[in-house]
């Protein structure tokens, strides 16, 4: 570990990894798992925790981003069409958005996203520095209650790895509609080596609202989209 990225607890950012039973279908997109993850990140298979290649995710030295949890994949799946040019790494612990995803990959045709089914953090571990050229944080788990603000992916613990793989000038993107949650990557952010760059209620240009996105606006709530830029 470096000074910049202190020991964590490893306490969990997200709740639960299971939701309902599977459908037959999507136990049929899991088995596209093992191509589409790469190797070298999981702690089973890299238990010394060494560095991977990030040239060797996707065969070539395309840029890197990345989405920490993303949910049902939809804005995943739409950033990899939008910019084939472009390797996406998709981290997601719940096992029923991993399938959703995966169906989505299938039916969009999209062969530049990888997968990791598990904890970012994880993938933290195992990047070189400065190899992230943009990062995607859309509707975090708010963890509303006081004594779990901990928990939530804006605090160092988090951060500090995040900017240490991310290059100078990369763009950090976080959507949320619970204003705790933006004050508080307000707060947290900056600190951890990032500029703010655009703070509104306008989504970006090439945003495409996801479904949980639809049920906070179904529900009153107003989301706010923070941009930042690694400095």
């Amino acid at each position: 570990m470096t000074e910049e990225t202190p020991q964590t607890d490893w306490r969990n950012f997200y709740g639960r990894r299971h939701g309902k039973t599977l459908r037959a279908s999507q136990k049929d997109y899991l088995g596209d798992l093992q191509r589409l993850c790469p190797p070298g990140i999981s702690r089973e298979d890299n238990p010394a925790r060494a560095r991977i290649d990030p040239a060797a995710i996707f065969g070539d030295g395309r840029p890197l981003w990345l989405e920490i949890g993303f949910g049902g994949g939809e804005h995943l799946v739409h950033m990899a069409a939008r910019y084939p040019g472009i390797g996406i790494v998709g981290c997601e612990p719940f096992v029923n958005g991993v399938a959703m995803l995966l169906g989505k990959i299938r039916a969009a045709g999209v062969a530049n996203l990888a997968v990791y089914p598990g904890d970012v953090r994880d993938l933290f571990d195992v990047l070189p520095d400065a190899c992230i050229a943009k990062a995607f944080l859309n509707y975090p788990d708010p963890w509303p209650k006081a004594r779990h603000h901990k928990r939530r992916f804006v605090t160092p613990g988090h951060l500090l790895p995040l900017a240490r793989v991310m290059r100078p000038g990369a763009e950090l993107r976080v959507a949320t509609d619970i204003p705790d949650y933006a004050r508080q990557t307000r707060e947290e952010v900056p600190p951890a080596g990032f500029a703010p760059v655009s703070d509104t209620g306008l989504a970006w240009a090439d945003w495409l609202s996801t479904r949980y996105e639809q049920k906070a606006l179904r529900e009153g709530r107003v989301p706010e989209y923070l941009t930042f830029r690694r400095l």
